[in-house]
């Protein structure tokens, strides 16, 4: 017996080849014997687990950062200093980072766990003849399955025999109606959407019913597949862990080379080496930002909390920085972008065109007439029988709980049921002006439905269908007054193509009134009925979808739309959202045919240039992603179904949705959008540029001290000076201000015009060329202020603990004043408003206080070696932070020391 692999033929093969292959029967199925020897052999019907990093390693794998080495080897120094607080504190900060990153990636394991769950179901099987229920684990190749209506395909079936089936393969494909199958072969290079002779295993029956011979189960399925490539996504560093780790080894070599040449200079200069080592640990601590670590937390924490309350749960704490950096936002179509419930957009009569309100299965909106008006639908003209037909000749139900509804049936017949709603023709109170006495159901070979309803002074048949066949089986049109009138086919055929070019999907309706003792007779049907309509309908794009797309091409980021929808279809809902200015040019419509022909190295262009991608298979929207991230693009994907997955977890940042998503693709997602509402994609870029801008000022903020502290050592080393501060004095200053000032930049507010900037080049390192120059600007006045004021103190005949005292008061006040102007780095501080950042001026404060116990509490002198100082010294402090300020100010406003920041 061979079984193949998915894709390589059975769809194409007929019925009988498929049984002569797998070695079964089409009637009987498998025997139990056999049934259990193909299950030693081909294994149970369960996706297979992976191997999975242990606990341990997993959590030594989060201390693996140049920057936790920093912090670690900052932690050892101090301890070694007897800082015993200081240690604990800076060790205390690298286990919460590592316990954070810990949990988050345990979370993003659980993708492949919630992907399995999928096919743990019971399934009825035929086997020796016999049908019964199994686990569906227990499903072999060769097994003759039944499903019907409201079944979860347990495996992929190769269908033997069809009556009216309908599957929902939306989360599979993309599809967003539920596709009807049959069991004539296709041919072999169709597509996954496109094999209407297969059942997928994790796929739902929506109607009808089916015996399919199992061809693939487990790991060989199509769910299998997509299973492997969630497994082999890599999952990539965001842009800020990427240029922190870039950051932290260029500063660990920097201070590691700072600190030998420090102490090499001492030796040289015959120092002893205790006071040179001393000066050398000191410059390493004063150059180790220990804060940083922690205001990256915090801040991405508080980016968290602000994203929260806009509809968006972060997962990871680095993905609210990443969709700042984001560059293109690759986005499914259904469920996303538009409601994922199909909606009745228009509808016409002979009468004319009528446009319908309202989205979605609510059923709230009107109907309106070509100037706006509400349309006569009380009338006993053609709009209301073609409505009444909607309602009427339907086997769909809406279903209202939690304030939502949802549709029980076909999502096409739910469309009507929800127009009629809208003008107050619900499906109860018709049943019971029209009681239903018979119906002919829909099947593709008719391609309508009738049902014949009992009414004052006799019967009335309802039908709906395919334009082509309602139309050509009527003979007049209903006019306004309720009498019949000459058919114009040509006119209708017209409008219902007029429609469909909007990428509206057209059903026409009709009646035919009858004698109270006729019965339905299929037969009697051509040529005698009296066409009332059309309706027309679509998933529609989400109310606030178009301006979320604008928003995001005015913030430089480029949107492009991937679904398994056919090429019309998805170019219609483009044309909707924006995305495409109007018929679709050379190259900005691909499908997955398209795809499939371009060989590697045009790939990568052609993605860059198309906006849309119609019916694209799993494998290759992880592909496209694949691109854009060898063209250096920052991609953020969002989507809802398990077709999603492998893409999700691939793109620097996927985005679930948090109603409709699948769990696998909520699992396998960074963000999740609580809302299912593409909108919210705009909220969430706005605030990760915030986080990073002000991820950006702190580091700004931060390191002039750092650089300036090892500097200023440096300085003392090269003159054979005593030192201006110590170890202890430098571990002081870095711990407090970064906590009660530095951290405060968390808090700060969004700047204006943040959505009309370009998104960074992902090329871009942390720290630009003129943030650079800004950094070593104010570095160089520090080293200025503080050694001058250090040896003025000594000359003035100060003591050398008064002097030190001095010199640290000069690093914290001149941060305190250089905080203001960090809250803008392009922008006058004064421009921001003073008490826009309340967190901040409570921070000054308690440096303030925490300055004053420093220089005058006894216990604070004593541990830290410093003394009280006098008032004309303190005027000296505030006159050198002042003057920091000015040249900040002028820098800023005239670029004198460098390019403008802005």
């Amino acid at each position: 017996m061979t079984v193949r692999k998915p894709g390589s033929g059975h769809h194409s093969l007929a019925v009988h080849e498929v049984v002569l292959l797998l070695e079964t029967d089409p009637a009987r199925g498998l025997s139990d014997d056999e049934a259990a020897l193909r299950l030693d052999r081909f294994g149970a019907n369960v996706l297979p687990t992976t191997a999975r990093v242990g606990v341990f390693r997993r959590l030594l794998r989060q201390f693996q950062n140049p920057l936790v080495y920093i912090l670690i080897v900052a932690s050892a120094v101090t301890l070694l200093l007897a800082e015993y607080v200081d240690s604990v504190v800076i060790f205390g900060v690298v286990l919460v980072n590592a316990a954070i990153g810990f949990l988050q990636e345990s979370k993003a394991e659980a993708a492949l766990d919630a992907l399995r769950a999928m096919v743990s179901t019971e399934a009825r099987v035929v086997r020796g003849g016999r049908p019964g229920t199994i686990p569906s684990e227990r499903i072999v190749p060769g097994d003759l399955v039944l499903v019907e209506a409201g079944d979860k395909v347990p495996a992929d079936l190769r269908l033997a025999r069809a009556d009216e089936l309908r599957a929902d393969e939306s989360a599979l494909t993309g599809e967003s109606l539920p596709v009807r199958k049959d069991e004539v072969a296709v041919p072999d290079e169709a597509p996954v959407a496109d094999r209407r002779n297969v059942l997928y295993s994790g796929t739902l029956v929506t109607g009808g019913s089916a015996a399919g011979i199992a061809v693939a189960t487990g790991a060989e399925t199509e769910l299998g597949r997509i299973h492997r490539l969630v497994g082999g996504a890599q999952v990539l560093d965001t842009p800020l862990t990427a240029k922190l780790a870039r950051f932290s080894q260029v500063l660990t070599v920097a201070i590691v080379v700072l600190a030998a040449v420090t102490f090499a200079v001492g030796i040289v200069r015959g120092e002893r080496a205790g006071e040179t080592f001393t000066a050398a640990v000191a410059l390493a601590v004063g150059a180790i930002p220990e804060g940083l670590p922690a205001a990256v937390t915090i801040t991405l924490a508080i980016g968290v909390a602000r994203m929260a309350r806009r509809q968006a749960v972060i997962r990871r704490l680095p993905a609210v920085e990443t969709l700042g950096s984001t560059t293109v936002v690759c986005t499914d179509k259904t469920g996303t972008l538009t409601e994922n419930q199909m909606t009745v957009q228009a509808l016409w009569t002979t009468v004319g065109r009528y446009e319908v309100t309202g989205l979605g299965y609510s059923p709230t909106g009107e109907i309106r007439d070509a100037d706006g008006a509400p349309a006569p639908t009380g009338e006993p003209g053609p709009l209301r029988w073609s409505l009444l037909s909607g309602v009427a000749c339907n086997d769909a139900r809406l279903d209202e709980r939690d304030g939502r509804c949802t549709v029980l049936g076909d999502p096409t017949e739910g469309a009507m049921l929800v127009v009629g709603a809208k003008v107050g023709l619900r499906a109860e109170e018709v049943a019971g002006e029209l009681p239903r006495v018979a119906a002919i159901p829909f099947t593709s070979e008719r391609q309508f439905m009738a049902t014949l309803h009992q009414q004052p002074g006799g019967r009335v048949v309802l039908v709906k269908g395919a334009v082509e066949r309602v139309v050509e089986w009527s003979t007049a049109a209903l006019g306004p007054d309720g009498g019949t009138t000459a058919l114009d086919r040509s006119a209708v055929l017209a409008a219902a193509g007029e429609l469909a070019g909007e990428g509206l999907r057209v059903l026409a309706t009709a009646m035919r009134r009858v004698d109270a003792d006729d019965e339905l007779v299929e037969e009697e049907l051509p040529g005698g009925l009296v066409f009332t309509g059309l309706h027309a309908m679509l998933d529609p794009p989400r109310d606030a979808a178009a301006a979320a797309v604008a928003s995001c091409r005015r913030a430089g980021i480029a949107v492009k739309m991937i679904t398994g929808d056919h090429r019309v279809t998805a170019s219609a809902i483009a044309v909707r959202l924006g995305l495409l200015a109007g018929e679709p040019g050379p190259g900005e419509v691909l499908d997955g045919a398209d795809l499939a022909e371009l060989s590697d190295a045009d790939r990568p262009a052609a993605v860059l240039r198309a906006s849309v991608f119609a019916r694209v298979s799993p494998e290759q929207k992880l592909r496209l992603v694949e691109a854009l991230q060898a063209e250096g693009q920052v991609v953020a994907m969002t989507g809802d179904g398990v077709n999603d997955a492998p893409a999700l977890r691939q793109a620097n940042i996927g985005v679930a949705m948090g109603r409709s998503g699948t769990e696998v693709a909520k699992e396998a997602a960074d963000m999740v959008l609580t809302d299912d509402d593409f909108a919210t994609i705009e909220s969430a870029v706005e605030e990760g540029r915030g986080v990073f801008a002000n991820l950006t000022k702190f580091i700004t903020w931060t390191l002039p001290t750092n650089a300036g502290e090892g500097a200023v050592i440096l300085v003392a080393i090269l003159l054979g000076a005593a030192l201006p501060i110590l170890p202890s004095q430098i571990l002081w200053i870095n711990m407090t201000t970064a906590v009660l000032l530095g951290l405060t930049l968390a808090f700060e507010p969004k700047e204006e015009g943040i959505m009309d900037r370009p998104p960074r080049d992902p090329a871009q390192p942390l720290l630009t060329g003129a943030l650079v120059v800004r950094i070593l600007l104010v570095s160089a006045l520090l080293v200025a202020g503080a050694g001058w004021l250090f040896q003025w103190e000594l000359d003035a005949g100060a003591e050398l603990a008064e002097a030190r005292t001095a010199a640290v008061n000069v690093f914290v006040t001149v941060q305190a004043f250089y905080l203001f102007s960090c809250r803008s780095l392009t922008r006058s501080a004064w421009r921001l408003g003073l008490f826009s950042n309340r967190w901040l001026i409570a921070g000054v404060l308690l440096q303030a206080l925490g300055q004053a116990a420093l220089t005058y509490l006894p216990v604070m002198n004593t541990l830290f070696r410093t003394a009280p100082i006098g008032a004309e010294t303190w005027l000296r402090i505030l006159g050198i932070a002042l003057l920091v300020s000015a040249v900040v100010a002028l820098d800023k406003r005239f670029g004198w020391f460098g390019r403008r920041l802005g």
